[in-house]
Parts: structure tokens; C-alpha cells; sequence
């Protein structure tokens, strides 16, 4: 230990004598103990595609003091998140800690009340509900949207029971173990035919993207894995895919939705659109003392189901809904050009699904939030005046995995929805299924995760989905 004492003492007393017998002059210089101004404080609220990103780019700045308030402590690579309701891949290989961000506080907490006078948030930590406040100086809003039910009677009373939505990690978790108990169930000795039947019916309410991959999933998994390891059940299991408009992939090109519904009617799954639903019903049969649901149909039809997934519609959060701001007629926050909260500017922006600009509305994908975060994070590090230019989204096109070896992407719309855009074409089949493995593979935050998906997609190649329940 004396050694890390003496010997910078003694190199510096020989460094002197050298400099003395050369007449050399040394000064030294003491660095001032004055306390730095403290820098501004930068508060992020939501941990999705517009969260995570501008929290990460305001951090890198290493100018403002940056906190994250989110219930949720990880980012969710959403366009993977269908394949883990069916094990495809695993839960934990899509998703990125918030804690990860170097230089980051992080409460896991939601947003009550915002006091913008004073400039404090009210918090509830998510565990015990305390409260407590987090003072700001800027404020970004990114708390992302909700599963819209449309208050249809049924769905939120058998929530994580027999119905699930699809927008977390948690979501997809329930849907995999009921999934699975419906087949363990089905498999009893001494159950109706009727009952087997309404446990292997799973249905599917929406045309979007998100219930499209889940379909698709779903089917591979009863193709691949239960007529493997279930093989007397496979007969009786039915899917249902219910759209109210008129096609699936709505927003896609026509020749595209053509595509995606000749080919789930060539797998055997039921397309059922131009209704809704109506009301999820339930009653309590004699046999096996079980709860039996029924999906009825806006045209008076009615399908039992042992599963369903709804994700049809999104819905602002009780936080956004509480806030004194300017909203759109689908709740969203306005914002103006730059993405600034009408009557906050340079203090408040909002991005992502809660927010929208009323004059040049966008869709609520994930490629906006992304821009708009970091386009977001330089206005907000280097103050209002260093981005006068409104923001413009670059649209990359669309694209949706439809189970191995299918997809479609669509190019017809690339460039700025509300400027200049040009047309590249549709794509469909095994080279759109490519694609969107390539494109999704290299988008991942972390090399740890570009090391498991590809793990995991060659697994359930070779070994299949894992059917544990636990």
C-alpha cells in the first residue's frame, strides 16, 4: 500500500528537480471547487417505441437530467410479440430494460396528475401506490394508447380468463397458458364433444396487422405442434378471424389483402368480415363446472370459444384523458409542427400513439414514434431555436409475417405521407417472409437479442414450440 502512496510523490519531486536544473518554470493549476449550475431536468413518460428511443438520445447528450416514468420497465419489440403467444420465441428475447439507458433514472410508476405550474409530476409507484412527485423543466409525453374495447358487455368482465388483448409482454403470457390449458383440457377423459369443441375454438377479433400475425401463428402452431403432440384433438380445433370492415390489412394494398385472404382460407381458417362483436356471453354448464363463452356477432350469429384475442381499435390512456390539453376527436394530444403540446411550447411535447398534429394526422405505427423521438430528442437538447424545421415522416412501407415462409410488404407508399412519395411495388410469399426476418432481426437494440431470436427461430425449426405450461 505505501508503494501507491510514495511513488507519485516521488516522481513529482524528481519531475521539479529536473525542471529546476533546466530553468525550466512550472506552474500548476487548481481546478475550481465552485458547484456547477445544475443542468434542466427532462422527464419522460412511457417506455414504448417513442419513450425508450427519446429517453436513450436525450441521454447520450449528457446535457440535461434525464428521468423515465413508466409502468413498464422495458421496451417491447412489438412486431415480435405475436410469436411469443404460441413460443415461436421466448418472452424475455424481444424486450430491452429501461435501466440499460447509461444515465437514466427510471421510476416504475404511472402518471396521475400533472401540476404545470409548478412543474411537478404526481406519481404512483405501481407496487404499493405510494405517491410521490418528480419536478421538470421539459416534459415529453409518450405514454403510448390502450386496447379499445368500444365498451362491447363481456370483454373486460372475462379479461386474462377467456379473453386477452395483445399489446404486452403480460398479454401474450396469458394467451400462451390459455392456449395450451384449452388443449390439456380438452384432452380429459369423460368431456363433451361440445365442450372439446367450444375449448378448441379460438377466435381472433380484428383485421390489422397485429391479429393477422397471431392468426398465422396460432395456425402454424396447431399445423406443427398439435397435431403432433395432440394428434386426436387436431380435428376439433377451429380459428375465426372476425374484421368489421370489409377486408384484413385494411391500410395495405388490394392486391395484397387478396393475397392474405385467399391464403387463410386455404389454411382452414375462418374469415369472417363486415361484422363485429357484439357481446361476449357466458353461462355455467352442468358438466365439468366450467364457465362456457360465446362471442355473438353483430349479425346475430354466435361463435363459442375456448380462447379469444381481441385487437381491434386503440383507445388514450386515463393519464392522457385527465390532461388540460387540446385533443383530437380520437383523444389524441394536438400538437403542432414541431410536435409541441398547443400552449406549451418549448416546455411540453407529445409523440407517438397519444399525440397528433389535427392539420397532418399520422398513423399510430411504430416507424412514426421512432422518427418522431428523434426528432423529438434534438429539439429538446438544443432548445427551440435550433430546429425550425417541422417535423416530416419518411414512411418505409409496411410489412406482415403470415406464418412460415409467407408474408406481404407493401412499398407502395414510401416517402412523406403528407409530401412527396413514391411507389415500389408489393411483395408477397417466401421473399416478403425474408424481408421482414432481415428487417426486424437488424433493428434489435441489443446484441444479446440479435444472439437469441435466430436462436430461437432455429429451435422451434428443429425442435419445435415448447408446450410446458407453468
Amino acid at each position: 500500500m505505501w508503494r501507491s502512496v510514495w511513488r507519485p510523490l516521488l516522481a513529482r519531486r524528481a519531475f521539479l528537480a529536473l525542471c529546476h536544473r533546466h530553468g525550466a518554470v512550472v506552474k500548476f493549476h487548481c481546478t475550481s471547487s465552485a458547484p456547477q449550475a445544475p443542468r434542466e431536468r427532462a422527464v419522460v413518460l412511457g417506455s414504448g417505441w417513442a419513450g425508450f428511443r427519446v429517453a436513450k438520445d436525450l441521454a447520450a447528450a449528457g446535457t440535461l437530467d434525464v428521468t423515465v416514468v413508466s409502468p413498464v420497465n422495458h421496451f417491447l419489440f412489438t412486431p415480435l410479440l405475436p410469436s411469443t403467444a404460441v413460443g415461436t420465441l421466448e418472452f424475455r428475447a424481444i424486450q430491452e430494460p429501461v435501466r440499460t439507458i447509461p444515465n437514466v433514472h427510471y421510476h416504475q410508476a404511472k402518471a396521475r396528475d400533472l401540476d404545470l405550474a409548478s412543474g411537478i409530476l404526481h406519481c404512483e409507484d405501481i407496487f404499493k401506490y405510494h405517491t410521490f412527485q418528480v419536478p421538470f423543466d421539459k416534459l415529453v409525453i409518450a405514454t403510448g394508447v390502450k386496447t379499445n374495447t368500444f365498451k362491447t358487455p363481456g370483454i373486460l368482465e372475462r379479461e386474462n380468463q377467456e379473453v386477452f388483448f395483445l399489446k404486452h409482454l403480460y398479454h401474450a403470457r396469458g394467451i400462451r397458458s390459455r392456449v395450451l390449458e384449452c388443449f390439456e383440457r380438452a384432452d380429459v377423459p369423460g368431456v363433451s364433444v361440445a365442450e372439446r369443441n367450444r375449448l378448441l375454438s379460438f377466435v381472433v377479433v380484428g383485421g390489422g396487422p397485429t391479429s393477422c400475425e397471431f392468426t398465422a401463428e396460432l395456425h402454424d402452431f396447431i399445423v406443427e405442434d398439435v397435431a403432433r403432440w395432440y394428434p386426436d384433438l387436431r380435428p376439433s380445433v377451429t380459428v375465426t378471424l372476425v374484421e368489421a370492415s370489409d377486408h384484413l390489412l385494411g391500410s395495405f394494398d388490394s392486391a395484397l389483402r387478396g393475397y392474405v385472404d385467399s391464403l387463410f382460407k386455404r389454411s382452414g381458417i375462418n374469415v369472417v368480415t363486415g361484422v363485429s362483436v357484439k357481446a361476449v356471453e357466458n353461462d355455467e354448464p352442468k358438466d365439468f363446472n366450467s364457465i362456457r363463452t360465446t362471442a355473438i356477432l353483430s349479425d346475430g350469429s354466435k361463435i363459442p370459444f375456448g380462447c379469444l384475442v381481441w385487437s381491434a381499435g386503440l383507445s388514450p390512456v386515463k393519464f392522457v384523458e385527465s390532461l388540460p390539453f387540446e385533443r383530437g376527436p380520437t383523444g389524441r394530444i394536438l400538437v403542432d409542427a414541431k410536435l409541441q403540446v398547443l400552449g406549451y411550447e418549448e416546455r411540453i411535447w407529445a409523440l407517438g400513439d397519444c399525440a397528433a398534429n389535427q392539420d397532418k394526422p399520422l398513423a399510430a405505427l411504430a416507424q412514426v414514434a421512432e422518427q418522431q423521438a428523434r426528432y423529438v430528442a434534438r429539439d429538446v437538447i438544443g432548445g427551440h431555436r435550433s430546429n425550425n424545421k417541422p417535423f416530416e415522416l419518411f414512411l418505409l412501407g409496411s410489412m406482415t409475417q403470415l406464418g412460415w415462409g409467407k408474408g406481404v410488404v407493401d412499398m407502395t407508399h414510401v416517402g412523406n405521407p403528407h409530401g412527396n412519395e413514391i411507389g415500389l411495388g408489393t411483395i408477397s410469399g417466401p421473399l416478403a417472409f425474408i424481408m421482414w426476418r432481415g428487417v426486424y432481426f437488424t433493428r434489435q437494440l441489443s446484441i444479446r437479442n440479435m444472439l437469441l431470436i435466430p436462436m430461437h427461430w432455429f429451435k422451434t425449426m428443429l425442435f419445435g414450440r415448447d408446450i410446458s405450461r407453468f
